[in-house]
């Protein structure tokens, strides 16, 4: 007869090799990681940079399905401000307002437009070629959005604390880039070695000009379309 510590023990032993075996597939043995710190020139944090690590030749990053991502109207603006995605990425532009907005850009990079609707978007837009994308709305013309469409699925945004942190990044060689969308002038890419089941760290200046203030009318009392 088993007694009660005894399962207790064995079933505690039990789940602990779960729980290794589980993260062990959570961070694969052959990647690493990327923390990327962004200042300004004096050295305060920068946040809404797009950060993103592009392989160099031989190395060879698995081929990943870009997932369908949200910018929403809320309260009369893009949120978020701004977003990085993959190229092939589709992007949704549900209105959350309790009016009609006019989605548009005339980018390079994508042309597209929506015109008047609210709740769902009656259509999703396909972002594929590299590059900046501005946002506008052609009602509401202080709404301004950013969308840096990459080449690599290794890229993140950094946080008020001006940091992001690229999870599970393939061991190899990459050029890592940083963007603001009112930086003053382009940022030399930097290299960098992943190494596996290690974290790697790189930081960037960037002069970055304050983001302008437009005249926004107030919800109330104003009648919008």
């Amino acid at each position: 007869m088993i007694s009660t510590g005894a399962t207790f023990w064995h079933v505690g032993k039990w789940q602990l090799a779960v729980g290794a075996v589980m993260l062990l597939v959570a961070v694969p043995a052959w990647c690493g990681s990327l923390t990327i710190k962004v200042t300004d020139p004096s050295g305060n944090p920068v946040a809404d940079a797009i950060v993103y690590a592009v392989p160099k030749v031989g190395t060879r990053v698995p081929a990943q399905t870009p997932r369908p991502v949200s910018i929403e109207q809320k309260d009369r603006e893009f949120v978020p401000y701004v977003t990085a995605v993959q190229v092939g990425t589709s992007v949704n532009f549900p209105n959350r307002d309790p009016l009609l907005h006019h989605v548009y850009s005339f980018s390079p990079a994508k042309s597209f437009e929506i015109k008047l609707y609210s709740g769902d978007a009656p259509r999703t837009i396909l972002l594929d070629k590299p590059g900046m994308v501005t946002l506008g709305c052609n009602i509401h013309d202080w709404m301004i959005g950013y969308i840096l469409v990459v080449e690599t699925p290794y890229f993140g945004k950094t946080g008020n604390d001006g940091q992001a942190r690229l999870g599970e990044v393939i061991a190899g060689e990459f050029d890592v880039q940083a963007w603001h969308p009112t930086q003053r002038a382009q940022v030399n890419a930097k290299p960098v070695k992943i190494e596996a089941r290690n974290n790697s760290e790189i930081e960037f200046a960037i002069d970055v000009a304050p983001r302008k203030k437009r005249f926004k009318p107030p919800a109330v009392g104003v009648r919008y379309p």
